[in-house]
């Protein structure tokens, strides 16, 4: 059974798709939420863009003074935009390298000490497949989720026996940024969205999308107790599409 009572979880990118099902499914757990996005609103969230370090630290540091530490971190955000890597400028990389790794790490620092007295702490990063298998058409994706990886297997040998962090990798997924990379596919290939999707699926044994909700119970598990000598891993959550052991 997982059991997030007394857990407070910080969630970024909580608004929709695969963060937003995070947010039910350790709400459903008993953890108490805190959404961290662009468009988050009302009780229980932080309005910030990642790419604006100065005011993540500002606002994030008000809500551990106010409200106490966070036991977990869901570190997830949009990926970059999708095309060839040949094509890519020095600001997709800037840009995508700030929102992605250096927010992390940022937000890493100012709940560490909140987690280390807590005796506890779990850091999920929401990445991509593409750290096992890079996918093509997503060379900026392919290079930042990649060093994401290496930057949570690094912190996964430094951080203390009681604080975790692993990486979720998603499949195929049904969210809104799937949506916009199928008809982005479809406009740069010159074929319909059905058969973008047929594609997909065609490499994934289960034959399906994944529902967000299932990215999301993963998440509620590695954020558990249950969860405590898994670390330093990335888990594939794709149906079985990625060809790597």
């Amino acid at each position: 059974m997982i059991n997030l009572e007394s857990k407070r979880a910080l969630v970024c990118g909580g608004t929709s798709g695969i963060g937003k099902a995070a947010v039910i499914s350790l709400e459903e757990n008993g953890a108490e939420v805190i959404t961290l996005s662009r468009s988050a609103s009302g009780k229980n969230s932080i309005s910030c863009n990642l790419e604006d370090l100065d005011s993540l630290k500002k606002l994030v540091s008000k809500e551990i003074e106010i409200n106490g530490p966070f036991h977990i971190l869901i570190n997830n955000s949009g990926g970059p935009p999708s095309g060839p890597l040949i094509e890519a400028q020095p600001h997709d990389f800037e840009k995508a390298f700030l929102r992605h790794v250096l927010a992390s790490q940022t937000l890493v620092q100012l709940l560490l000490e909140g987690m280390k007295s807590s005796n506890y702490g779990r850091i999920i990063n929401v990445i991509s497949t593409s750290v096992k298998e890079p996918i093509p058409g997503l060379g900026v994706s392919n290079t930042i989720r990649g060093a994401m990886a290496s930057w949570s297997k690094t912190l996964s040998k430094e951080l203390p026996p009681e604080i975790t962090i692993n990486n979720v990798l998603p499949g195929f997924t049904n969210t809104e940024r799937l949506t916009e990379l199928k008809k982005t596919l479809s406009e740069q290939k010159g074929m319909s969205q059905e058969d973008v999707e047929k594609a997909w699926l065609s490499t994934v044994p289960e034959g399906r999308l994944a529902d967000p909700s299932e990215l999301g119970q993963v998440i509620a598990f590695l954020s558990s107790p249950a969860a405590s000598f898994v670390r330093g891993t990335s888990i594939p959550v794709d149906g079985g599409r990625t060809g790597s052991i």
